[in-house]
């Protein structure tokens, strides 16, 4: 049970890629303060945990009853991630990253960048319901626990990791946040086309 359990959050791990993430966690978050940083990154770990254990029970069920797949799942989320990349990739900040101080609230309300972009799609994204759904065999208890065991798991270093990214913000410094963000930006690009090429050769196997 262990080793499985082992085996199941290294892949998960490797899904949800929480190191490779911290610089675009520090590009999201650049304006905001240490318990700003700490509240977005337990809520966008917390919003995780719920998606993926939706999909862990009724992951197929939800696909069919809305006629969609994972490939298009994946189109989709490829396409969100673009639009965040090219803001990125040109220095643009959201009302929720630097709000007016008659705005703070209400922009935080419209842009909580915990549940879009960090928890769906970069931390429960198409790859890891997909990682999710492929692990579940049936529904054997035993091995829906063991799955459930090894995403909190990874979640939860992915919450101290994004949480106590401050110090890294202190030693780069702004300068180093921007040029972070920019090259952040251009990954994220990458990382959209490769989805949504994904997704289209899902949905369309013989082009």
């Amino acid at each position: 049970m262990f080793a499985s359990i082992f085996t199941l959050a290294l892949s998960f791990f490797a899904v949800m890629n929480p190191l490779g993430n911290i610089p675009i966690f520090i590009s999201l978050t650049s304006e905001y303060d240490q318990q700003s940083r700490k509240n977005t990154a337990r809520k966008a770990a917390i919003v995780s945990f719920i998606i993926l254990t939706v999909f862990l029970f009724l992951g197929n069920l939800i696909f069919s009853v809305f006629g969609i797949t994972i490939h298009a799942f994946r189109v989709a989320g490829g396409i969100l991630i673009f639009g965040i990349a090219f803001n990125l990739l040109h220095a643009k900040t959201s009302q929720a990253q630097s709000p007016h101080s008659h705005e703070k609230a209400e922009a935080e309300a419209r842009e909580d960048i915990s549940i879009t972009p960090l928890a769906l799609p970069i931390m429960a994204g198409p790859g890891t319901i997909a990682t999710v759904m492929a692990r579940t065999s049936g529904h054997n208890v035993a091995n829906l626990l063991g799955v459930c065991i090894s995403y909190t798991v990874i979640l939860v270093a992915t919450y101290f990791l994004f949480a106590y990214s401050s110090p890294i913000i202190r030693r780069i410094g702004q300068s180093g946040v921007n040029v972070i963000s920019r090259l952040m930006g251009l990954i994220l690009a990458v990382m959209a086309i490769q989805m949504i090429a994904d997704g289209v050769h899902g949905l369309f196997p013989h082009l």
